[in-house]
């Protein structure tokens, strides 16, 4: 993968082909921001300039080298992402368990999500990590040689999911890297990186792609009209997996809305209801039931809505795209409860809820949890 697939963040290419120009390449950088504005894809074009940088341009070597990294063959480019057991790998699951379906998953979408990551090789209910027995991993690669004699790169996706013994260990290699070795760290979420790694790299913040980069790519990928583009791009807020999701139509936007409007409907008449309060226990045990990366995409896409419905309070329709397919359930009837003096408390609850799912906390009391402070929450008057 070149720099000229990497959709948009011109600015950042031209950054990182500068670093290469000079030869002032830092040992350890972490790229931070939506996957889907194009982390994965401009790290492994980074990559393909460190390592065949040393081959002139056009020479059989040079062209060598490119092919290896576009087949993701690399001797010299290693990969990280998060795994966990399946019922191929029972036990100590590291990333070279699972490296052909990575290939086919990078091959097929570098803009694509975790949770994508996690169904392609069927552990969706789990959450994935990084965990020590991979930091062992990285260490022994690491300490050898380069196979053709330049750098070594190691690409580490979603960073934020090492464990804290992974991250120790990891520490150690930011802190003493070995000569002509690169790492990159990629992640969504870089308050959960310890502080100690992150202060050693240099960090990239990716903003997201405008939405004529991604409706340009949209048409050159998919061959769409232009019209279709425009407002699929608008739509996905400047993330390019998130607009191809919205094209595909996966299904899982159905079973959300199905849920949000089951959630806040019972919610709205559980204030002093004992048989609604009963409803929102059974509504949180069906979501405790789910894996832990639909729960937590499910809180994401609350969210979106919650957000969806301020402007709409607000009569910012320009920025609208939410449409329920459930004709029942409107947006504008729905809107004047959610306003100035809830929608931060309302985000926080849910943000705060998908960061203990995430810590493994127990789904059914979480969601419980969540339920009740909603009840209130959508209560609570406009007027201060």
């Amino acid at each position: 993968m070149d720099f000229s697939e990497v959709i948009g963040q011109e600015h950042i290419k031209s950054h990182l082909l500068t670093t290469v120009k000079n030869g002032r390449i830092p040992h350890a950088q972490l790229f931070s921001g939506v996957n889907g504005s194009g982390l994965l894809p401009m790290a492994i074009a980074y990559a393909s300039q460190l390592l065949c940088s040393q081959y002139e341009v056009g020479s059989p070597e040079y062209n060598s080298c490119k092919n290896k990294v576009l087949k993701l063959a690399h001797p010299d480019l290693h990969f990280v992402y998060p795994v966990n057991t399946s019922d191929a790998i029972k036990k100590n699951a590291i990333s070279d368990n699972y490296a052909e379906a990575w290939r086919n998953f990078v091959f097929n979408n570098p803009y694509a999500s975790l949770f994508e990551w996690l169904q392609s090789i069927g552990i969706e209910k789990k959450q994935g990590n990084i965990s020590k027995y991979e930091a062992e991993n990285i260490s022994k690669k690491l300490a050898l040689k380069a196979f053709e004699g330049g750098y070594k790169v190691l690409i580490m996706w979603m960073a934020d999911s090492m464990n804290g013994e992974c991250a120790n260990k990891i520490l150690k290699l930011v802190e003493e890297p070995s000569d002509k070795t690169v790492l990159i760290l990629l992640t969504e979420k870089e308050e959960q990186i310890i502080t100690t790694i992150r202060s050693r790299c240099q960090q990239l913040t990716f903003p997201l792609l405008s939405e004529t980069d991604i409706a340009e790519k949209l048409i050159k990928k998919l061959e769409i009209n232009e019209n279709l583009a425009l407002l699929t791009a608008r739509r996905s807020q400047g993330d390019f997996n998130k607009a191809l999701q919205l094209l595909e139509e996966t299904g899982d936007e159905e079973i959300f809305e199905k849920w949000f409007i089951s959630w806040v409907r019972t919610a709205f008449r559980a204030k002093g209801n004992k048989g609604a309060i009963t409803n929102l226990l059974a509504w949180s045990d069906e979501l405790a039931s789910q894996g832990r990366e639909t729960q937590k995409k499910f809180l994401f896409y609350c969210i979106e809505i919650f957000r969806q419905a301020l402007l709409k309070n607000y009569k910012a329709d320009s920025l609208l795209f939410f449409e329920a397919k459930d004709k029942s359930f409107s947006l504008l009837k729905f809107a004047p409860f959610v306003h100035q003096n809830n929608i931060f408390e309302i985000t926080k609850v849910i943000e705060d809820a998908s960061y203990h799912i995430e810590r493994n906390g127990n789904a059914k009391i979480i969601f419980t949890d969540l339920s009740i402070k909603l009840t209130r929450l959508i209560h609570k008057s406009e007027q201060a």
